[in-house]
């Protein structure tokens, strides 16, 4: 994966956002999101902060790819709810991100158009308050080995300027590190050579390094 795709951009916290119309509130609330189960979690955490709202629609939008996504209605007419919200976060340039809107039924019918507005703005303005970041994708892999390695794994950790994201030293000493996705065969490659104390030509892909195991965790 080259670094042209292998960054995208997100929220770097929760914001919130609000629109009326003719006595209806609409509240939007905007998180960042990596996983199927946190958007359900923070859908769920709204929902519970406003169980009397008549409507909580929502949609979000996971990944690189552009396939990962879901836009819910919530009982309002099809498609003038969870697709602007979707629109909004695709305007935004966005990914990994999950909006809820609430909407307060305030008596008077807004119409097809005046819904699909009104979860558009008030998603846009959620959007808008927030911090946009741009995040690189990185593969988080765990390092098993022995404490004879200790110098060695710290140094090559160090020496490549890798994020440790855990480290645990019990019976066997295990630490996790993140790689940057687009980098990532290069930078294994030259920490096990590191880490074996040998020249990174000196070393195949599929060389052992006695007392060491390396394993994916995720991406994030």
């Amino acid at each position: 994966m080259t670094h042209e795709t292998d960054r995208y951009r997100t929220l770097a916290g929760p914001s919130t956002g609000e629109f009326r119309d003719r006595g209806s509130k609409f509240l939007a609330y905007a998180f960042p999101a990596y996983s199927e189960e946190e958007w359900q979690e923070r859908l769920e955490e709204v929902r519970k902060d406003h169980p009397k709202a008549r409507h909580h629609c929502y949609a979000w939008r996971l990944g690189l790819d552009g396939n990962q996504f879901r836009a819910n209605d919530d009982g309002e007419p099809s498609g003038t709810a969870g697709r602007p919200i979707l629109g909004q976060i695709d305007s935004f340039g966005l990914t990994n991100v999950v909006v809820v809107v609430v909407r307060y039924f305030g008596g008077t019918l807004l119409g097809t158009s005046g819904l699909i507005q009104a979860y558009r703005e008030s998603t846009a303005a959620a959007l808008a308050a927030g911090e946009i970041v741009e995040r690189t994708v990185e593969e988080v892999f765990r390092l098993n080995f022995t404490y004879a390695l200790m110098s060695p794994v710290m140094n090559a950790v160090k020496a490549l300027e890798l994020e440790m994201v855990n480290q645990d030293f019990g019976e066997q000493a295990a630490l996790e590190i993140a790689v940057r996705q687009g980098d990532r065969d290069r930078l294994l490659h030259e920490l096990r050579a590191r880490i074996a104390g040998k020249r990174v030509e000196e070393l195949a892909p599929e060389d052992a390094v006695d007392g060491l195991e390396i394993e994916h965790l995720y991406t994030r």
